[in-house]
């Protein structure tokens, strides 16, 4: 099965906790924090397998989880790292963030990495918090939470030459016999249902990847038949082979397939019409392709385009057809056309209240006379790394929440002594 696109979500590790923990031993003088820093929590990261041609394996499994860091220990030993969680992607990968679709990266070389989703730092120990004031503190920060994110990701085939043309005019026959591939082929429209990719070796010591991409009809660019799922694979192509049936039987106009081949790639992204075209005039072995083919030209007036003639049954012309179209490849630069990444880690939201610095930002919410809610980022991520088991801990929280200028918010949205105040699922008085 032939998969090119998918939704994924992907959780990177949170890090380790930071210690608590102070050296009591006989010989050991002064004594002291001793609380080791937790290690890092291993990140999601896609990367290109060669092997790889679909995204079928996301069909089957589509959440992915990273490891944790381990907690920091006594005797100020550190926690250990957590693996990164690598995830095999077909090379033409493109990532989206589901929510935002903004592209994350596009996957495009063998071996080619993206981190999709970032691992929580470990939190520190209290040997970190040690100062002239506090000797002994008893104060540690919990790991950050690993990244989360809900991913689509899209598939769009590599290969160096497109074949394109309505269905049944020959586009896989032509690839069987130009590369090593072995499509299925059938005498009915849609016979092909998936890309096929082969590699064309000439006796010139040229080679190229070729794609059969099939699906187009009038109106696929619109959603009209399979072509709106394929016509993204011919974005990627630096050479589109256009293919037109001359066989005389088949029912078709040649011309009129041609305009409205032309009119679908332009339809749906008008940079298509700047990739060279070389024209292939197929079944030529057919008792009256001939005149057919001189009436097309007739039709095409003027500037008539070289049109190569080929009958991939005899393999008449196809040695030529491939040649021309190393010779092209040859003047065109070498480099992949890819997406370029937009997307940020940071989510920009409107918030009702933003501290004085705008560094850190955060809304409040009053829910009833008595009850306010802070919301925001960076204050729930502070909450989660704040380690409250202690009473050291719990001032050092109330402390940063007053320096993010939250006290200043909630007395302007009306908070009077003894207010319930939420922060998640936490929630403190509020006290002038």
């Amino acid at each position: 099965m032939f998969v090119d696109h998918t939704r994924v979500e992907v959780q990177a590790g949170k890090g380790g906790d930071g210690a608590i923990s102070f050296r009591r031993e006989k010989y050991v003088p002064m004594g002291g924090p001793a609380g080791g820093d937790g290690g890092r929590g291993g990140s999601i990261i896609f990367k290109v397998d060669p092997g790889l041609r679909t995204l079928m394996d996301f069909k089957f499994r589509r959440k992915f989880k990273a490891k944790s860091g381990e907690n920091g220990m006594n005797k100020s030993m550190y926690g250990r790292q957590a693996e990164d969680s690598i995830i095999a992607v077909p090379a033409g990968t493109i990532v989206y963030d589901d929510e935002t679709n903004e592209v994350i990266g596009d996957l495009t070389h063998d071996g080619e990495e993206l981190v999709v989703a970032k691992g929580g730092r470990g939190g520190r120990g209290n040997i970190h918090f040690k100062s002239a004031k506090n000797s002994a503190p008893e104060v540690a920060e919990n790991g950050e939470p690993g990244q989360f994110r809900k991913l689509k990701l899209e598939l769009k085939v590599i290969a160096d030459v497109g074949l394109v043309g309505f269905p049944s005019v020959g586009k896989s026959t032509l690839l069987s016999v130009a590369t090593s591939a072995r499509p299925k082929i059938a005498a009915y429209h849609f016979t092909t249902l998936v890309p096929n990719l082969g590699m064309v070796q000439l006796d010139s010591g040229q080679d190229f990847a070729m794609a059969d991409l099939p699906g187009l009809i009038e109106g696929a660019s619109l959603g009209v038949g399979l072509g709106i799922q394929f016509l993204r694979h011919v974005e990627r192509t630096k050479v589109i082979l256009h293919l037109i049936d001359m066989d005389p039987n088949n029912g078709r106009d040649p011309y009129e397939d041609y305009k409205t081949i032309r009119k679908e790639l332009k339809t749906y992204d008008d940079k298509l019409m700047q990739t060279p075209e070389i024209l292939v005039a197929t079944k030529m072995d057919v008792p009256g392709a001939a005149e057919r083919l001189a009436e097309f030209k007739s039709e095409l007036g003027e500037n008539v385009p070289e049109i190569f003639e080929i009958s991939s049954v005899t393999h008449k012309g196809v040695k030529e057809v491939l040649q021309k179209t190393a010779d092209v490849l040859e003047t065109l630069p070498k480099e992949i056309k890819s997406v370029e990444a937009e997307a940020s880690d940071v989510k920009h939201h409107n918030y009702d209240y933003k501290a004085e610095d705008d560094k850190q930002e955060f809304y409040v919410e009053k829910e009833n006379e008595s009850m306010y809610v802070v919301k925001g980022e960076k204050v729930e991520r502070l909450l989660q790394m704040s380690n409250l088991t202690h009473n050291d801990g719990i001032m050092r929280f109330a402390r940063q929440l007053r320096s993010f200028g939250i006290d200043d918010a909630l007395r302007e949205a009306g908070a009077k002594n003894g207010d319930d105040v939420f922060i998640g699922d936490f929630s403190f008085e509020f006290v002038e």
